[in-house]
């Protein structure tokens, strides 16, 4: 609403695009890459602010969404700032198309498409990535497979200037395959889940890690990517009724966790449960909203024999504020007592220069079990 009110005031700079369109006149609107190959999609001098991001896709590998990776540098960087895989920056965890919208992204697929892994899907971010002194956007495909067309608009608004206090724009892939459970799976224990719920975790340090950034800032957000595979199977009473679950346990009940500018034990932030600070309540539910909701859901009426989950919690009104480091993590299971594949992207905004990322695992290492088997 924000953004409808300022609508009626003028706003300095010009409209600009970098795109994949045909200079010839013709319609052959895309580009193409070699397996391996890297581009540069918009490279340019002085300052300014992306708006708009758009891109579709036509690969002959059905996994092009983990295994095409984006990055964009600002102000001549050695380092990316933003460094994703391109389906996992749009909060499309797995492969997987489906079509969703918050504040942030949208995304649009077919109907027969919902929730295949690949197929045509339309890409859209919304995020503002202001710059200084330039900018540069790439994409590398590291798929064995050849990327027949790549379509895209990099929409950005030029400057004259840019206020001296402007944060920069990050998104940092991380993933744990799998997160790993301090003597083991429960199951190899014959033990359950649920009867541990009074095991105390005072530590983050067995946490699955989402984001750890040195500077100041605020953290705006993060999707969260779980493949279901810990195979304890669990019982519960209510009274006098036993509500079995024979094949998987429900993977959240992990609380989250921000360290902000140092801070030890416990944390400025603590949370109650994985769901909880996804706001929502009593599991996941198959909803999308502005701010937070599934944009792909653990239980598909498709693909039943696959347990794979992408939510997003967005904090537009209530950003994560530092002013020297943030480390945030969320637990996987109560205690950390869940064996599962993780994975996640951050958003934050920062001053520069910023701490450089983690090495992304390579295309392999990102293949989703469900994938591989």
């Amino acid at each position: 609403m924000a953004d409808l009110e300022n609508l009626m005031y003028p706003r300095s700079g010009r409209s600009m695009r970098a795109s994949s369109w045909d200079v010839t006149g013709g319609n052959k609107d895309w580009i193409s890459f070699e397996p391996g190959e890297t581009k540069t999609l918009a490279e340019v001098g002085g300052a300014g602010v992306i708006r708009h991001l758009w891109f579709t896709i036509n690969h002959r590998d059905r996994m092009y969404l983990r295994n095409m990776v984006l990055r964009a540098w600002w102000d001549g960087e050695e380092h990316p700032s933003i460094e994703v895989p391109m389906g996992d920056f749009f909060c499309l965890g797995h492969g997987i198309a489906r079509s969703f919208e918050n504040a942030a992204f949208n995304t649009v697929t077919h109907d027969d498409n919902e929730g295949e892994v690949g197929g045509g899907i339309a890409l859209n971010c919304y995020f503002a990535m202001p710059f200084k002194r330039g900018m540069k956007i790439s994409v590398e495909n590291q798929s064995e497979l050849l990327c027949d067309s790549f379509y895209y608009y990099v929409d950005y608004d030029e400057l004259d200037s840019l206020e001296e206090d402007t944060l920069r724009f990050h998104a940092q892939y991380r993933q744990e395959y799998p997160t790993l459970v301090q003597g083991g799976p429960l199951a190899s224990r014959g033990e359950h889940y649920w009867n541990h719920m009074s095991d105390p975790n005072l530590s983050d340090k067995e946490n699955y890690l989402i984001l750890h950034a040195e500077g100041r800032g605020h953290y705006v957000g993060c999707n969260l990517s779980v493949e279901n595979i810990d195979p304890t199977p669990w019982t519960r009473k209510f009274g006098e009724f036993e509500y079995k679950v024979p094949e998987l346990t429900w993977w959240g009940e992990g609380d989250d966790m921000f360290f902000l500018d140092g801070q030890e034990w416990p944390p400025n932030l603590h949370g109650t449960g994985s769901e909880d600070y996804l706001t929502q309540a009593w599991g996941m539910h198959n909803r999308t909203y502005l701010f937070a909701g599934t944009s792909i859901h653990e239980h598909d009426a498709k693909h039943k024999d696959r347990r794979a989950l992408t939510s997003y919690r967005l904090h537009i009104h209530d950003p994560v504020l530092f002013r020297k480091s943030i480390r945030f993590s969320i637990e996987h299971g109560h205690a950390n007592l869940q064996q599962n594949d993780y994975s996640s992207v951050a958003y934050w905004y920062q001053t520069e220069p910023h701490a450089r990322f983690p090495q992304l695992p390579s295309a392999s290492e990102r293949m989703p079990r469900f994938f591989k088997t």
